[in-house]
């Protein structure tokens, strides 16, 4: 039998569990693991997969039991693991679903009723840097360098605002880029997106692990061509009002 997860006051504990968990008190969050406890949540080796204490952190500050939490790129599904976990309703929709109890949908058109969702996650494809899936209407088959990729996110925060109940949260993870001599502020050209829709709460930095330019090779280029490799991703918080 697996150990019992216990959380109360903002800690999370298990049983066999080396350490509590609390919930994060700055802007800054460094996750070195992608999951915790005994129950893996989410898959480690799919690309862009969001740490699972991220999800626990929002959850425990922005929703309560039972509240109905909506992930609509669910990627290999760390939003559900973690609600589920966590005791609240969770739908989570991906237009290539990597699991059976993620429903395949489009982000730009969420299959549920207005007003309905008590939180709303979103981690977006960050560019076309990344395969994320073969479908052809991936949002990871644009460019950040394009306007074309940054009016598609517009249409999935105008479907977020449409499903989210009136004064609660979504919470969007971004990272910016560089690529090819070209830095592209993909997290502050969101920002303004979001900030048509919503009113701004937080912004959080979430530190950047398991990066695959994250090597002594890397290192050694950024510093003799003179750039910057990626460390953090932003987390945007914002509410519908």
């Amino acid at each position: 039998m697996l150990p019992q997860m216990k959380a109360h006051l903002g800690v999370i504990t298990c049983d066999k569990c080396a350490e509590p968990m609390e919930i994060e008190s700055t802007t800054l969050w460094d996750f070195p693991q992608q999951s915790y406890g005994v129950t893996r949540k989410g898959d480690n080796n799919f690309n862009g997969v969001t740490p699972a204490a991220l999800i626990w952190n929002l959850l425990q500050r922005y929703t309560k039991v039972g509240d109905l939490v909506v992930d609509p790129m669910c990627g290999s599904g760390t939003t559900i693991d973690v609600a589920i976990e966590e005791n609240r309703r969770v739908i989570g929709f991906d237009l290539a679903p990597k699991r059976a109890d993620i429903i395949k949908a489009d982000a730009r058109s969420i299959p549920i009723q207005a007003n309905s969702a008590d939180l709303v996650f979103v981690d977006p494809p960050y560019s076309d840097n990344i395969k994320y899936s073969e479908h052809p209407s991936c949002l990871g088959k644009i460019s950040c360098e394009t306007s074309e990729y940054f009016d598609e996110l517009d249409k999935v925060a105008c479907e977020v605002y449409r499903v989210l109940k009136s004064n609660k949260i979504t919470a969007w993870l971004i990272g910016d880029q560089w690529r090819g001599g070209k830095f592209v502020p993909t997290g502050f050209k969101l920002f303004v997106k979001l900030s048509l829709h919503f009113q701004p709460v937080d912004v959080i930095c979430v530190v950047r692990h398991n990066q695959r330019s994250n090597t002594p090779l890397w290192h050694h280029r950024a510093r003799k061509f003179n750039f910057y490799l990626r460390g953090f991703k932003y987390l945007f918080i914002m509410r519908k009002i």
